[in-house]
């Protein structure tokens, strides 16, 4: 079965996302912007979401993590959540 390791940050607009990834492409940390910023458990963890397996997130994560670049910030994507950056950094 395919796994993945992901990092994310949930915030309730797009307006809101839009700027933390601005910030993140100046090179600000991602597990720091996370803790501060996320409303999502995982910013406990820097974002980490942990092994992920398919069937365990919501289909628009899912697809993102596990279809798309690696290393690369992806977003905004909008759940019933809300707004989340999403980085994947490794798949087997």
């Amino acid at each position: 079965m395919k796994s993945a390791m992901a990092k994310h940050i949930l915030v309730k607009t797009r307006d809101e996302a839009e700027k933390l990834k601005q910030r993140l492409a100046k090179g600000e940390d991602f597990g720091k912007l996370a803790r501060k910023h996320s409303t999502c458990p995982s910013k406990k963890r820097d974002g980490d979401l942990g092994e992920i397996y398919p069937g365990q997130l919501v289909k628009a994560i899912e697809s993102v993590i596990f279809k798309k670049e690696l290393l690369k910030v992806h977003g905004p994507i909008k759940t019933k959540f809300g707004d989340h950056l999403v980085v994947v950094y490794f798949r087997n």
